[in-house]
């Protein structure tokens, strides 16, 4: 029994990444903790695009210590900071007060602190995101990411993504702190380490916990391998376990397509189609 979940309609209008709202079904699972999916897979999600900017920044940036315009595809200004013996480097990404909106018409405000502690593709190396009074589309992020790149066998590349401190406000006051740990996996681009286009991701272990301003924590654990696609803005395949109040089921990502869409199904068998 496949459903597409009703909401409230200030949770609908909410810019990004929640629950779309279109249906004509009531469901037993509340539209609370459909919203409290909705927040944990945009907590990921703008874990997953902050990553992503951190890594074209650091990649992609001159190491002069002076401003540079932008770093392709991100409209923001960024400053280098490079200490002495190289590392570690700042880049400090300054999108404005105002917002700019990128080439995913994405609108940030804020910035972003990324720490470069070494070459990010060698064993041990490490690089944190910080949030600074920053947000995408309005919806507030704080805490910070750390990668470090935990390589064993040169030919997969492996990193864990930490998060610590995060927390999400949304467009209604809604706040979501959340913390984890994820395995990621490079499967594709390796033999061109500065090129990022073609870099595929594989999410193979981790748990994140999420807790909502009603109490609720929502515990989401791979259960099959997520893939990201970094050309792509979203996970694409793979699948979480959802355990947390009433729910108990799984989050779908779909078929490998570079799109939002993404589905719920509850223990019960009922299944609610999503979008980010």
């Amino acid at each position: 029994m496949k459903k597409t979940a009703i909401l409230l309609t200030a949770i609908c209008t909410t810019a990004l990444l929640y629950v779309s709202c279109s249906s004509d079904n009531h469901e037993e699972t509340t539209s609370t903790s459909l919203v409290n999916i909705g927040a944990s897979v945009a907590v990921d999600t703008s874990n997953e695009m902050d990553l992503s900017t951190g890594l074209l920044i650091s990649t992609s940036t001159s190491t002069t210590g002076k401003t540079a315009e932008t770093a392709p595809g991100i409209c923001a200004t960024i400053t280098v900071t490079t200490n002495e013996g190289g590392y570690p480097k700042v880049f400090l990404a300054d999108f404005g007060t105002v917002g700019c909106t990128d080439a995913n018409n994405l609108t940030r405000k804020g910035k972003l602190k990324v720490t470069l502690f070494g070459p990010i593709t060698e064993t041990g190396s490490k690089m944190t995101i910080e949030r600074i009074d920053y947000s995408i589309k309005g919806i507030k992020l704080e805490g910070t990411i750390e990668y470090t790149n935990t390589t064993t066998v040169q030919a997969t590349p492996q990193w864990t993504r930490k998060v610590t401190n995060g927390k999400l406000t949304d467009l209604q006051g809604g706040v979501y702190t959340n913390s984890g740990i994820y395995t990621t996996k490079q499967t594709a681009g390796v033999d061109t380490p500065l090129v990022l286009s073609d870099n595929v991701y594989e999410i193979s272990e981790g748990t994140h916990t999420v807790t909502a301003s009603n109490g609720e924590t929502l515990t989401l654990t791979v259960k099959e391998p997520l893939i990201k696609k970094y050309s792509c803005l979203f996970i694409s395949k793979g699948q979480l376990k959802v355990q947390g109040g009433i729910l108990n089921g799984v989050v779908d990502y779909g078929n490998n397509d570079c799109d939002a869409l993404y589905t719920y199904t509850h223990e019960n068998g009922s299944s609610f189609n999503l979008s980010m």
